[in-house]
């Protein structure tokens, strides 16, 4: 199962950490995996290449990924809001696939 967790800061969301194999498919051809790594993917590199938002972003080649917002804007939460959409659009037709939580922080 992937475990897609989001920080908050009140309602904001301010990053994501994302792990774990959906197991829908074969490795290497499982479309819900694919969906949400290029999601997650999509999200770090718009938020840090094209609107040059102050972020640290880590991933793994164990298939975890976590993005944590250094600073904030509005440019950046809107960003994420789509993103969380996006995967709970994702989880709504995979729900034996993906898993979402919601936490303060990457440490919570």
């Amino acid at each position: 199962m992937i475990r897609f967790k989001f920080f908050l800061a009140g309602d904001a969301v301010t990053g994501f950490d994302v792990k774990g194999h959906a197991e829908h498919g074969d490795e290497g051809s499982d479309i819900v995996c694919a969906a949400v790594s290029s999601a997650a993917y999509l999200t770090a590199n718009t938020l840090t290449d094209f609107l040059k938002v102050d972020a640290a972003v880590s991933d793994d080649p164990n298939g975890r990924m976590t993005l944590t917002l250094r600073s904030d804007s509005e440019a950046a939460r809107q960003v994420l809001k789509g993103l969380e959409h996006h995967v709970r659009m994702l989880c709504e037709q995979y729900p034996d696939c993906i898993k979402i939580f919601y936490g303060g922080n990457q440490n919570a």
